[in-house]
């Protein structure tokens, strides 16, 4: 990993352009920080919003993140159900496997 702890394609931006990713990073925080919700539902709402977006990479941080928050495998697979009716059957069931990539490595 980079030295800010990154997958690559993030982490090399952060190295190159590091205004732009303590910028970047400053807005998430003030994000996360314009309303009530707790931690816990901010990041399955990030990981809902990764799914409907169906950004792999996306799927697979916030899942990570998620695990060392103390959400359960379960819960994280019941946010990809609950985008079926939204997203579709095969963008659920994409978002699934990638939740499963993390929950259930082989």
């Amino acid at each position: 990993m980079t030295k800010h702890d990154l997958p690559s394609g993030a982490g090399d931006v952060a190295n190159q352009y590091p205004e732009i990713w303590e910028a970047y990073a400053a807005l998430g925080k003030a994000c996360a920080k314009a309303g009530p919700l707790d931690e816990r539902s901010r990041r399955l709402i990030k990981l809902s919003l990764a799914i409907g977006a169906r950004s792999e990479g996306a799927v697979h941080s916030h899942v990570r993140r998620a695990l060392e928050e103390g959400v359960s495998a379960e819960e994280l697979k019941q946010v990809a159900m609950l985008a079926i009716p939204t997203t579709g059957f095969p963008t659920a069931v994409a978002a699934l496997t990638w939740i499963e990539d993390i929950t259930d490595p082989d």
